[in-house]
Formats: C-alpha cells, sequence, structure tokens
C-alpha cells in the first residue's frame, strides 16, 4: 500500500499540503497511505461511512461532531487535502511556529484555529454563538444517561454563566476563548503524528 501512496501523490501535491498544514513528507504519505486505506469506494474520497470506520470515532460521544467537521457545508465527500486541513488541526505547534510572522497566515494548528475548531464543536447551528440547548445537546453527547437532564441542565446554566460576558445568555466565541486562556489547548487537541 506504501508504494500506492507514493505513485498517487505528486511531489508537487505534498509540497503544497506540507506548506498549507506543516505536515512533513512522511507524515502526507503515511496519511495518504491510511487515507487510502479508508476510502473503501476507491475513488479518492471519504464518505462520512468511511469514517465511522474508525473505531476511535466510533466509540467517541463526539465521533459524529467530529465527523462532520472533515465535510464542508452540503458536501458528503472530502478529498486527501481537505482530510489534511482539518487533521493539521490536531498538529502539535512546533517552537517556530510560536513566533508570529503578520506576514504568514497563521497555521491551522494555531491556538486561535484549535480554539475555533473546538467551539465550531458546540456551535450545533453555526449561528457563531453558543446557546444553552447546544450546550445540553453536547454534554448529553459526551455523558449519556450517567447524569440527569437536571444535574445536565445546572451544568450548562452554570457553564453560560459563567462564560457570558455580554448577557446574552450564550457564549461567543470571543467569551469561549476568554474561558479557556488558562488551558493548554495546545497540548489537549494534538495528536502526536508519527515523523
Amino acid at each position: 500500500m506504501g508504494s500506492r501512496a507514493s505513485t498517487l501523490l505528486r511531489d508537487e501535491e505534498i509540497e503544497e499540503i506540507k506548506k498549507e498544514t506543516g505536515f512533513s513528507h512522511s507524515q502526507i504519505t503515511r496519511l495518504y497511505s491510511r487515507f487510502t486505506s479508508l476510502d473503501k469506494g476507491e475513488n479518492g474520497t471519504l464518505c462520512r461511512e468511511d469514517f465511522q470506520r474508525i473505531p476511535e470515532l466510533a466509540i467517541n460521544p463526539l465521533g459524529d461532531r467530529i465527523i462532520n467537521t472533515f465535510f464542508p457545508e452540503g458536501e458528503d465527500q472530502v478529498n486527501f487535502r481537505g482530510f489534511m486541513r482539518t487533521l493539521a488541526h490536531f498538529r502539535p505547534i512546533d517552537d517556530h511556529e510560536k513566533n508570529k510572522d503578520p506576514n504568514v497566515s497563521e497555521p491551522l494548528n494555531s491556538r486561535n484555529n484549535k480554539l475555533l475548531f473546538a467551539f465550531r464543536l458546540y456551535d450545533l447551528d453555526k449561528d457563531d454563538k453558543i446557546s444553552r440547548d447546544e450546550l445540553l445537546q453536547v454534554l448529553r453527547m459526551m455523558v449519556g444517561v450517567n447524569i440527569s437532564d437536571d444535574q445536565l441542565g445546572s451544568i450548562a446554566d452554570r457553564t453560560i454563566q459563567e462564560a457570558d460576558q455580554d448577557g446574552d445568555s450564550s457564549i461567543s466565541f470571543t467569551e469561549f476563548i476568554k474561558v479557556l486562556e488558562k488551558v493548554d489547548v495546545e497540548q489537549k487537541m494534538s495528536i502526536r503524528f508519527l515523523h
């Protein structure tokens, strides 16, 4: 399968993906091999069902929400480049990436982009704020029936009360960032990819 990965992925594509995502050449070819093994239709794209066969996503309470992040609005297929763009959010931040160069666009794995990615997992209706109902839905996904609705409601109310700074009974992205300012998002939202 390694030979298939290297023959179907051109060097110029690898270089473009390296620039866009920060992954190394070997990481890209390894992830391409994984991508092609998931591509049961062998058409160069993945569908939601392909992702649902990944055991770690199948057992994750937020698996469907995570899977949805791979698909642009209205799309039901993702190509390798889109796959890599989403995975890049989980790439650990290297020391050299922390130096801000105003002429270079923010990397996909920056703290801000990781937080935006997490925020979108909660913002179910995509209105740029997390309502009590959205928070409840995500909490329910995460804990299942292990906590009563009253307890979940109390957690949601307390969370919104602590985060809501403008009094609109929801959490904006700015408020979300503020709540998580002391959390090591760079580490908590990182997957170690082999080199």
